[in-house]
């Protein structure tokens, strides 16, 4: 067995009231000899690769989960207040990833009423490989037993001991606050009396204690707030770090078997990601052709119809980079690319003449892809491909804003709803906007806030609050 592992975690993407870096955490918690650490942000998992990453590049063992939002009722539902709790899932192993990768999508894509939700007979159907903890307060069976509605807690903890047997544990959390000294017996009381075993968490959301303030106030900034602010959304606490195993055990001095048993789970976690793997998409050529044919051919026609003057060496061009395109396995690629473009233009829909290093392709600009003449502009195609580095191949496309949503359409009719998806992109705050939204969630002048914010020169990209 290992030593206590922290199993309830949240980093800078629980993106309202998470201020913990993950490379901070990592090296915490590695720093105070822990062996393993996991992931459970709030509804989301975009942190989970990076979080891996981090940790296998500390010799830290990742354990790959996330804090669920649970509708009251059925996920559909989106009546009355905005009602969820929270519960823990852990990935076992990849079957367990898959689920939770699922759950996530679906809360988002079907559940979605102020958080991403899932409900407890989706649960049913996608928990296998999954562990399950009971969460904090916010979790229904600490909720219901501080309601002292006790047969509903039971009849709830009962519900996830069936569904996940021996991976269901009754999560045990000490901050010092009024509401978990009530519900601490209770929960312990509960887990005894239906042979549940007990874990020990600490609710995360800051890396040392004195990162407290400033999770404070990232609070202020997120809800709009200032900190003087009466009833305003707040930890009320300043225990919401990454503990010791040492300090786990004095908060929770009555409970030292849930310590012991996060080594448990940490064990049971087994997940690897392996990357580097390409998963490409496949095209169907019209007319029985194979595909390489048929990108030889839409090359060919289109070069003639751009560059009718086109000499030798326009040619030799065009057939080194299809070598090179059919050599690297990205000819599907640049058919999908080549088909939804071209489903743009048959239908008037203005596309943008390309960004990025795809404009350094012939190919590219007789598919008419990109509508810049690379042998005009002395515009080197191996920036783009390069047969000596394997990189995928990215296309900055732009379509018109007001059509775009008809290009998407098209894409996820031909390939498949469960073959397309749009990615995120994060935004962070930069030196000035920082000082303005920290100052204004402290309270202070305006005016004096912006006096500060104009001492950040606004001619150095990337500057930092330290420089």
């Amino acid at each position: 067995m290992g030593s206590f592992t922290h199993l309830h975690v949240h980093t800078q993407y629980s993106l309202l009231d998470g201020a913990a870096r993950i490379d901070d955490l990592v090296a915490r918690a590695k720093a105070l000899g822990m062996d393993s650490l996991a992931i459970t942000d709030h509804g989301v998992m975009y942190g989970v690769i990076d979080f891996y990453k981090a940790c296998m590049a500390n010799g830290v063992k990742p354990i790959i989960g996330m804090e669920a939002y649970v509708a009251p009722n059925s996920l559909h539902d989106r009546e009355g207040v905005r009602d969820y709790a929270h519960l823990i899932l852990l990935c076992k192993n990849e079957q367990g990833y898959k689920n939770l990768v699922k759950l996530s999508s679906i809360a988002f894509i079907e559940g979605f009423y102020y958080k991403p939700r899932i409900d407890y007979d989706l649960l049913e159907q996608h928990h296998e490989g999954l562990i399950c903890l009971s969460a904090c307060l916010a979790g229904d069976i600490p909720s219901y037993l501080l309601q002292g509605q006790d047969q509903k807690a039971e009849a709830l903890a009962l519900r996830l001991q069936g569904m996940f047997g021996d991976d269901f544990y009754i999560e045990l959390q000490n901050h010092g606050l009024p509401e978990q000294q009530i519900v601490l017996p209770k929960l312990a009381a509960l887990a005894e009396k239906l042979h549940v075993k007990t874990v020990a968490t600490n609710d995360i959301h800051y890396v040392n204690k004195d990162d407290a303030e400033a999770q404070d106030v990232l609070l202020c900034v997120q809800t709009q707030k200032s900190v003087q602010d009466v009833g305003r959304m707040s930890m009320q606490a300043e225990e919401f770090y990454l503990k010791s195993e040492e300090e786990m055990r004095q908060m929770l001095f009555h409970y030292q078997d849930a310590i012991e048993n996060t080594a448990e789970v940490a064990e049971k976690c087994d997940l690897t990601f392996s990357f580097g793997e390409r998963h490409m998409p496949n095209f169907t050529a019209p007319d029985g052709l194979d595909n390489s044919s048929y990108l030889r051919k839409l090359c060919e026609a289109g070069l003639r119809r751009k560059m009718p003057q086109a000499d030798d060496a326009a040619w030799a061009r065009l057939r080194y980079e299809a070598d090179v395109i059919e050599q690297m396995g990205f000819v599907d690629y640049f058919l999908i690319v080549w088909d939804f473009v071209d489903f743009a233009h048959r239908n008037g829909i203005f596309v943008g003449p390309g960004r990025g290093s795809g404009a350094g392709s012939l190919v590219a600009y007789a598919l008419d892809i990109t509508d810049v003449d690379p042998i005009k502009h002395e515009l080197i195609f191996e920036r783009f491909l390069n047969p000596e580095r394997i990189s995928m191949p990215d296309f900055d496309i732009d379509f018109c804003i007001e059509r775009r949503q008809e290009v998407i359409d098209y894409v996820i009719a031909k390939y498949g709803e469960d073959h397309v998806s749009q990615i995120i992109t994060f935004g962070s705050l930069a030196a000035k906007q920082v000082i303005k939204d920290v100052g204004r969630a402290l309270g202070m002048a305006y005016g004096d806030v912006d006096k500060i914010a104009k001492l950040v020169p606004g001619s150095m990209l990337g500057i930092t609050l330290n420089k």
